[in-house]
């Protein structure tokens, strides 16, 4: 039996890549600095991904070694305390070169017939 824990863990992270995804579809990166409401939006997805990669549960992050699983848990920190330093441009980078292998892990943990443990 899944943990229910792990999850809902796991598509809470599903979805907000799908969304921080969806947020930038069409701008450019000189268009997303410039819109503080996408970049709040793109930001507080990012922050979500990083709380629910707290609460999957260790198998499933063993099942994953080539994933860094303590810069994306310990990122979410930097967004909450030190906001007043997160560059808009790592944003836009994480969200356009980072989050795409952290969805097809999460999409093979989904998938599995344990799905969460």
């Amino acid at each position: 039996m899944p943990s229910d824990r792990t999850a809902l863990a796991l598509v809470d992270i599903r979805d907000n890549i799908r969304l921080a995804h969806a947020f930038i579809e069409g701008l450019s990166e000189d268009r997303f600095k410039a819109d503080r409401r996408t970049f709040y939006a793109v930001t507080r997805c990012l922050e979500i991904i990083s709380e629910a990669c707290r609460r999957l549960s260790p198998a499933v992050r063993e099942r994953h070694p080539d994933l860094p699983w303590r810069a994306i848990m310990g990122v979410g920190n930097v967004y909450r305390h030190d906001y007043d330093n997160v560059a808009e441009v790592l944003v836009w980078r994480t969200v356009n070169a980072s989050l795409t292998p952290l969805l097809s892990a999460v999409g093979v943990e989904i998938e599995r017939p344990d799905a969460g443990d």
